[in-house]
């Protein structure tokens, strides 16, 4: 299992209407892709207009070809896009260790 972890910048002024559209996006758009196995999504409180997403994909082509080679992420852009300040920053992680 791989970890995207996508760094959101926006508006915040728009923050209401972001959560609202990245939950729906994420729910009806990312959540149906072949590989998807759960996400989260964090709000900074030291910076108002940041967002972290993190999905969790069975591998990293589940992300990088099956999502974003399929028509479902120009949904999801369409979704969210409009409230990005700049593009998002994606990377892709490996777990190392973890407490229970």
């Amino acid at each position: 299992m791989i970890l995207e972890h996508c760094d959101i910048e926006i508006d915040p002024a728009k923050q209401k209407e972001f959560e609202e559209a990245i939950l729906r996006g994420v729910d009806t758009v990312i959540s149906k892709a072949k590989g998807f196995k759960g996400y989260k999504v964090n709000h900074s409180m030291e910076t108002p207009s940041r967002y972290l997403l993190l999905i969790y994909w069975d591998n990293l082509e589940s992300h990088t070809v099956d999502f974003r080679g399929s028509s479902a992420f120009a949904d999801w852009r369409a979704i969210v896009g409009p409230f990005f300040a700049k593009p998002p920053h994606v990377e892709h992680m490996t777990l190392v260790g973890k407490s229970t």
